[in-house]
């Protein structure tokens, strides 16, 4: 969240940030509470001021045999007013504290001001578009003539936006995300983490989710417990209530975990397909760092994400989220979309963020740079490395084959124990 003091002193620029990121969020009257708040806290410490001197009155009265009787009953009055204004204060505070939840990250002056996902600019682009001499196949059309992919008996077992994945498919995607583990962890420097995958309310807090996104979460009935809708926030609250020693900064994680998510307005969009499920995997990246190292941290696991795409020699570009598309908690956001034939363009894949100290005063992470020295806030960053099913319609589509088989790219064979072409499933039957 954003420090109160911070909004006070900048109120302009966090208006102004607001209406950028298309967010109505009344501010006067956060501005309004607070100047509420501050007048009450002078009123309350001079009434304390008055109530301790007739304490000391009232002491030396008795203690000279006077009549303390008026000055007791004056302080009875001095302190009904005391609790009538700590009662009102706490109200103010805690109104304060839930409406500071809702105000967004400031974005960074380098992220460009745009309505929405239209308006974010190619930083990069890598890889070159395949061309086919045979008419593109979408990855849902590819799965159902092969039998490896059956959203039918999952709709029966689940509803809309399942899949089953059966034999090729399924074998696919264990590869992906154990590929994509090892090279987080072996070529890079990230450790690998199994989260928890049901996350209290307070962890989605410190992260952003709640209260935002309580409507695009599946919610545990009876308990302030909620599927995880990314291992960001697992792995991003690791720390949460901590002061890390400064000289183990930076730290790394990545992990696997499925991600839950009600798709809460996505109506009629990617209704078919593996593009926008309500369960599927990913394989996150999570970093803390010192405050002056986490725009190179996010310039290194945007990098670091790309390279999955470079490995499997999928072709992709990059953007900068503007204000209008960026995500609440996020400074500024790379997105990586992957090229999709079939839908002839580009798609997200992954996206990474700086959040800076916005995620760790939510969830009071910090560190503490030399001992006795003051604790500072963390920076935090996060981003896909990558959307696992989204990989696989990657590799479903760019490595079509005039037969409807499929390829696997070679950095996945291995994965694969040595199969190299995606064919009919064994049994097939429907």
């Amino acid at each position: 969240m954003l420090d109160m003091k911070f909004i006070r002193e900048h109120a302009e620029e966090v208006k102004e940030n607001l209406v950028n990121r298309h967010n109505p969020f009344d501010l006067d009257h956060v501005l309004d509470l607070d100047q509420k708040r501050r007048e009450l806290l002078q009123q309350t410490e001079v009434l304390k001021s008055q109530k301790n001197a007739a304490s000391k009155m009232i002491a030396q009265a008795k203690k000279e045999g006077r009549d303390a009787s008026k000055d007791i009953e004056d302080m009875r009055e001095v302190g009904k007013k005391i609790s009538a204004i700590d009662s009102e204060l706490a109200s103010i505070e805690a109104e304060l504290k839930e409406l500071l939840l809702h105000i967004p990250n400031m974005a960074d002056k380098s992220v460009p001001v745009g309505k929405d996902d239209s308006e974010n600019p190619e930083v990069r682009r890598w890889g070159e578009i395949p061309t086919f001499d045979f008419p593109v196949k979408a990855h849902y059309e590819l799965g159902d003539t092969l039998g490896i992919l059956d959203s039918e008996r999952a709709g029966k077992v689940s509803g809309a936006r399942f899949y089953f994945y059966l034999d090729g498919a399924a074998r696919l995607e264990r590869a992906v995300y154990n590929f994509m583990l090892d090279v987080h962890t072996q070529e890079n420097d990230f450790i690998e983490v199994i989260p928890p995958y049901i996350i209290n309310g307070n962890s989605m807090q410190g992260t952003g989710q709640l209260p935002k996104f309580a409507d695009d979460m599946y919610k545990v009935e009876g308990e302030n417990m909620y599927m995880t809708p990314t291992a960001e926030v697992p792995l991003t609250n690791f720390f949460a209530g901590e002061i890390i020693d400064g000289d183990k900064l930076p730290v790394h994680f990545t992990a696997l975990t499925p991600c839950f998510r009600k798709e809460a307005g996505s109506a009629g969009k990617d209704t078919r397909g593996l593009i926008r499920q309500h369960q599927f995997h990913k394989v996150e990246m999570v970093k803390y760092c010192k405050p002056e190292d986490s725009w190179d941290e996010l310039e290194s696991l945007t990098k670091e994400a790309e390279k999955i795409l470079q490995l499997l020699k999928l072709p992709y570009h990059v953007v900068c989220l503007c204000t209008g598309d960026i995500g609440f908690s996020s400074a500024k956001t790379y997105d990586i979309e992957v090229w999709m034939p079939a839908q002839n363009k580009y798609r997200e894949i992954s996206s990474c963020s700086n959040c800076l100290d916005f995620q760790a005063r939510r969830a009071n992470i910090r560190f503490r740079r030399k001992t006795g020295e003051k604790p500072e806030f963390v920076h935090t960053l996060n981003g896909s490395g990558l959307a696992v099913g989204r990989t696989v319609v990657a590799i479903m589509e760019n490595y079509q084959q005039a037969d409807g088989t499929i390829r696997v790219p070679d950095a996945l064979v291995p994965y694969m124990n040595g199969v190299k072409v995606i064919g009919q499933r064994k049994n097939s039957g429907k």
